[in-house]
């Protein structure tokens, strides 16, 4: 088969390519690596106009005449390569949004997508249409939305969540979902508000490639060295404020047997230094399932505080603990961070656990032959030889 994955999120199309890649695929990647991140793609897309005296100009002839010069910007770099994006007999996009352009050229190029490839499939996975609407709709439904409604994030700010709920990206989604055979979840944050969509093909866990992540026994000699790592632009959205207060709390608890790091934008690599040398990590309030940061740190065996509530250890039928279930709660974050500091052979344990629960449930290769056998579920006789 030969497939063409769109987007990149914190390295899930990688993963996965490289799944494929096992089972004998021919794979290809389209997008801008995520950002800062720069994960390796085979056709590199650039945000142009997107910093400075330049970024500037765009907002106001935006603002004048509703021009986007970004997403012309990308349509151009997608529209002198297109001849390499046609012909592929799978096409995934990472999200309703791929491109990162407004709905009249995020449109065009979508248009090309459709109609000279076999068959185009969609992750629900980052903000999209569906889950937004969702959230807002039960705002007691433990996501993102959260801190937005408490106020703690100005709408200025959230534009790359708050523009699924515009006119022109609901006709967007209703124009991809006419022209897609599928939309898969990519972890149960995503799954619950597709449930009973037409279209839905189901969750299919994160793929993690186990072989590059090593793990190693935590050993604790000295201090439980607990991490905390800031993204200062999604502070709220991550719950990093409920973290910091709790810290603050424990510090002054276990002032010997604890040492606490937090840092805040640091570069990737100084990023991972610190984060390797941590036995607990502090990952986010506002998720039922674990991202892709969290699964990374459980697959190396540290104790991560993420989402993990009762209908993910339902859905993976846990009998023991792989993850302590982060919540927008200083008590009862301090209460559980007391409980591993007073039995640290119980952060041991679990961050054993939580890489065999990596091996077992995110194995990449596992994870690809899934994604396979959703690809052909429902579809014609091509994706039935897959």
């Amino acid at each position: 088969m030969n497939i063409l994955l769109i987007g990149e999120y914190s390295r899930l199309h990688n993963s996965l390519k490289e799944g494929l890649l096992k089972s004998g695929h021919q794979v290809s990647i389209l997008g801008f690596g995520d950002s800062f991140k720069d994960f390796p793609v085979d056709f590199k897309l650039y945000k142009r106009w997107d910093s400075g005296l330049l970024k500037k100009i765009k907002i106001g002839v935006y603002k004048i005449c509703g021009f986007d010069i970004s997403s012309y910007l990308t349509y151009l770099q997608f529209k002198r390569n297109k001849s390499a994006f046609k012909d592929f007999d799978v096409v995934q996009l990472i999200n309703e949004n791929s491109f990162y352009c407004d709905y009249h050229f995020e449109k065009k190029i979508l248009e090309f997508i459709f109609k000279n490839n076999q068959y185009v499939f969609l992750l629900s996975c980052g903000t999209d249409y569906v889950n937004i609407n969702y959230c807002f709709n039960n705002p007691d439904f433990k996501s993102i939305i959260q801190p937005y409604l408490q106020g703690k994030i100005a709408a200025k700010n959230y534009g790359g969540v708050l523009k699924f709920r515009t006119r022109s990206f609901k006709k967007l989604h209703y124009y991809i979902y006419k022209n897609i055979k599928g939309v898969i979840a990519s972890d149960l944050d995503y799954h619950l508000p597709l449930l009973g969509n037409a279209k839905y093909r189901g969750m299919i866990p994160n793929p993690i490639n186990i072989e590059r992540i090593n793990f190693k026994p935590l050993l604790i000699t000295d201090r439980i060295v607990i991490f905390l790592g800031i993204n200062t632009e999604a502070y709220y959205k991550k719950g990093s404020d409920y973290f910091e207060e709790a810290l603050a709390i424990i510090s002054k608890k276990y002032p010997d047997k604890v040492e606490i790091i937090i840092t805040r934008s640091i570069p990737y690599a100084e990023y991972i230094q610190v984060y390797d040398k941590s036995h607990i990590l502090l990952d986010q309030t506002f998720s039922l399932d674990q991202g892709y940061n969290a699964l990374e740190a459980m697959a190396k065996g540290k104790v991560v505080f993420t989402g993990a509530e009762t209908i993910f250890e339902k859905y993976f039928s846990l009998q023991e603990k792989v993850v302590i279930n982060a919540v927008a709660d200083v008590a009862y974050l301090v209460e559980q961070l007391s409980l591993l500091i007073e039995n640290p052979e119980e952060i041991v344990s679990m961050g054993n656990r939580a890489r065999q629960f990596i091996e077992r449930e995110h194995d990449y290769i596992k994870i690809a032959q899934k994604y396979l056998n959703h690809w052909k579920t429902g579809s014609s006789d091509l994706l039935s030889n897959l």
